[in-house]
């Protein structure tokens, strides 16, 4: 969750991997246990509707061809971020990317466990704004759909999961240490929400980022030690039961006054028109 490239300043948090030459600048020491950053694994058995994007044309396979993550909000429809379908990122436009995929159901990238389901349609919110990253979401539509009870609720704008001090788990594949070290099986991390007022005095729009709490949540610690990382980017924030947020930017990784920031679902929510799908649990949101 930072940035669009660099992450020591900060910038969306996607896969540095060798087939695309993102820029990371010097890393900032980070606290960790080695998962996440200050994390711990997790089967995805326990969170089911946790993907990983993947391109092997891309990115290669020894990870699934894992470059993002993505959460399942229904049976043929991911939540993503949109700075991972950008051209810096796939070298390509998303709809001409033809090994586009989403990994479900599986723990460890090196392995062939789960499914890999083909993407059929990609939507990038046309309000993303790339240099201040507000808004910065994307529609995944899938060729199948998903087993049944991979899908989790969106939390709306108002739900009591976004308020400061909720706990939260963030889930992903990306670099554990701060230093690029990407690990290759789901890991974990317990933040808290914080107030949008701490957020605001972290990145006040200086060269670390400008914080927008309309279109962003952040959560973290106030010492650091626990966040996402790079190649976490799309991935869920979790709370109450609830994705809250979706991994986006920030600066560093676990660094003290620098919490992640996390695309806000409910403004997504809001852009897509999915407020009725969140009212009735038999109309699951599909795709755009």
């Amino acid at each position: 969750m930072r940035r669009a490239l660099v992450r020591a300043l900060s910038r969306p948090l996607i896969l540095a991997a060798a087939a695309v030459a993102i820029p990371l600048g010097s890393a900032a020491p980070a606290a960790s246990d080695g998962v996440v950053v200050g994390g711990f694994p997790v089967d995805v058995s326990e969170s089911p509707w946790t993907v990983a994007l993947s391109s092997r044309d891309r990115f290669g396979g020894m990870r699934s061809g894992q470059f993002c993550g993505g959460v399942a909000v229904g049976p043929s429809t991911v939540l993503t971020a949109a700075h991972c379908m950008s051209e810096d990122v796939l070298g390509a436009p998303p709809g001409q990317l033809a090994d586009l995929k989403v990994v479900a159901g599986r723990t460890d990238l090196y392995r062939d466990t789960g499914q890999e389901v083909s993407v059929r349609s990609v939507w990038v919110n046309p309000g993303y704004d790339s240099v201040g990253n507000a808004g910065d979401f994307a529609v995944l539509t899938l060729a199948q759909p998903l087993p049944a009870g991979t899908v989790i609720g969106m939390a709306a704008e108002g739900d009591p999961a976004y308020e400061a001090g909720t706990d939260a788990v963030v889930y992903g594949w990306g670099d554990s240490t701060g230093f690029g070290a990407y690990s290759h099986s789901l890991r974990a991390a317990r933040v808290h929400v914080l107030s949008d007022a701490s957020c605001e005095r972290a990145y006040p729009g200086t060269s670390g980022g400008t914080y927008d709490a309309r279109s962003m949540v952040c959560a973290g610690e106030v010492r650091g030690g626990r966040d996402a990382c790079q190649g976490d980017s799309g991935g869920p924030l979790v709370a109450q039961g609830r994705v809250i947020g979706l991994v986006s930017w920030g600066s560093g990784c676990g660094r003290p006054g620098s919490p992640g920031v996390y695309t806000r679902v409910s403004d997504a929510v809001k852009t897509l028109g999915w407020t009725r799908a969140l009212r009735d649990p038999t109309r699951p949101p599909e795709g755009v």
